[in-house]
């Protein structure tokens, strides 16, 4: 891009607070949990050897809870618990309104007062908010939306871009 083009911006490398696990090739993902190809991408990458960040990418307006959502998985992981809700809230789909939502809490051992006032507060709020705000900057328009060597894939990663993470 020219000079004085605008652009987007590369997403911010992983941050101290940033969710982030495995080792490998880093992967900077952008998802809403309500998104069933952002469900079909986690299917996908689980199996492959990579370092993983995940960034909340809400998209209310295609997916009505998934500010909710992501909020919930926030609320966990200040009990020390983001992956684990993580991977429960992709792994059963259909189950997503508060109900399930608190019975992931319990099964996860989680505090469920103090979960229930983390998911409403304005911590949480902005932290979700955070992240929102950088994909935009980075150009993200959908999901999942997955940054690798500062490329970026938006959509259900394809059979090229599985295959090069996968190489050792």
């Amino acid at each position: 891009m020219g000079e004085g083009g605008l652009g987007s911006a590369a997403p911010p490398p992983p941050q101290e607070d940033d969710h982030l696990r495995g080792s490998g090739p880093l992967v900077i993902e952008y998802g809403d949990y309500e998104c069933p190809y952002c469900a079909r991408a986690e299917e996908l990458l689980a199996p492959l050897a990579l370092r993983r960040v995940f960034r909340h990418f809400p998209v209310p307006s295609k997916h009505p809870r998934s500010e909710v959502l992501a909020r919930a998985a926030e609320a966990a992981a200040v009990q020390g618990a983001f992956w684990p809700m993580h991977d429960a809230l992709f792994a059963d789909p259909g189950r997503l309104d508060d109900p399930h939502l608190w019975e992931r809490a319990e099964r996860l051992g989680l505090d469920l007062e103090r979960f229930e006032a983390d998911r409403r507060s304005g911590q949480v709020e902005e932290r979700v908010a955070r992240d929102f705000r950088s994909g935009i900057r980075a150009g993200v328009t959908t999901t999942p939306t997955l940054f690798v060597d500062s490329e970026i894939y938006s959509g259900v990663p394809g059979e090229g871009l599985l295959n090069r993470l996968a190489q050792p």
